[in-house]
């Protein structure tokens, strides 16, 4: 079911979107979620839920999942008490499996001091699984007020306070909705994807399994609010706040409007196992160029790094001790 702004809220004249439990701007409870005047059933769906780390995934008896795609723990089957918020466009698979695995290998290849030499030949594929992983695509309007000290105007101090405020806009920001990802894996993964070739159906591979959003928009609000403000920040300290240096820079955002967009996202989760170890690797779906991932440590080589700073120190003390 697409999201389309159908009413207002009742406080503050925000424009809600179909399925809002509550207004995303000032929180107010929403009665009766409506979509052109016609309630809407909820929808209660079984999904599989990861007991290590909490990803829920969409449940088909075609695909089988027993175990986590993110970190292989098993999983459990539960049914959602809340409606569920669903993916309103799916960026397709530009990356086949084959490409995903050549991808992990040139990781494992990369020469990198402190990896096994051996990491390459050794290493060996557990499971390859294609994936979608859900965000919230948001355009905001806010006005930020901001506060911060540079060296503009600071005459025989070095620092000088200033403030103002500013209105400002943000398009198509990716919010990720991930709890089988990292933080840090979503903002690299996102930053590679080409959103206007969403479409509203699945496209890629037959085993893809689909992430499911756990909280609703109006839930979803703590983060949108935490990456408006960032960015602001951001800007705020390259085009607004005077001078070359800045330190102590705050920020106050008051959301004047907020449209979103459910994203589903491919990317393939890669498990290799090296020396009787499992390791992650995330491949993007759509450029075979972007891999994240862990990898062993050469104790040997870390051993050896720490004795020749423990020599290099003991020489130094040597030499001031003598003189």
């Amino acid at each position: 079911m697409s999201a389309r702004v159908v009413t207002g809220c009742d406080r503050c004249g925000s424009a809600l979107e179909v399925g809002d439990l509550r207004c995303p701007i000032c929180a107010l409870s929403v009665a009766e979620p409506r979509e052109r005047g016609v309630l809407l059933e909820k929808v209660r769906a079984k999904v599989v839920r990861c007991v290590t780390c909490g990803a829920s995934l969409e449940y088909s008896a075609e695909v089988k999942a027993p175990r986590c795609a993110f970190c292989a723990s098993v999983m459990k089957v539960e049914t959602m008490a809340d409606p569920l918020e669903q993916a309103e466009s799916f960026l397709p698979f530009t990356v086949d499996e084959a490409a995903a695995r050549e991808a992990l290998g040139r990781f494992l290849g990369e020469k990198r001091f402190f990896r096994p030499s051996d990491l390459a030949a050794a290493a060996a594929l557990q499971s390859l699984r294609p994936m979608w992983w859900p965000a919230w695509g948001f355009t905001a309007g806010a006005r930020v007020s901001w506060t911060a000290d540079s060296d503009a105007g600071s005459r025989r101090s070095a620092w000088a306070p200033h403030s103002g405020q500013e209105t400002m806009s943000f398009e198509n920001i990716l919010v990720s909705a991930s709890r089988g990802l990292s933080e840090r894996e979503c903002e690299r993964l996102a930053e590679h994807y080409q959103l206007g070739t969403g479409e509203q159906a699945p496209r890629g591979p037959e085993d893809a399994q689909v992430e499911r959003f756990d909280v609703t928009r109006s839930g979803a609000r703590k983060q949108i609010m935490a990456a408006v403000e960032a960015l602001a920040a951001e800007e705020m300290k390259h085009e607004h706040v005077p001078g070359n240096r800045v330190r102590n820079l705050h920020v106050a955002v008051v959301l004047s409007s907020l449209e979103t967009k459910r994203y589903s996202l491919p990317a393939y989760v890669l498990a290799y196992q090296y020396r009787g170890k499992v390791y992650r690797v995330v491949v993007h779906g759509q450029d075979a160029g972007v891999v994240l991932g862990d990898a062993p440590l050469s104790w040997a080589k870390v051993v050896l790094v720490v004795g020749a700073v423990l020599l290099v120190l003991a020489l130094l003390v040597l030499v001031f001790t003598s003189s």
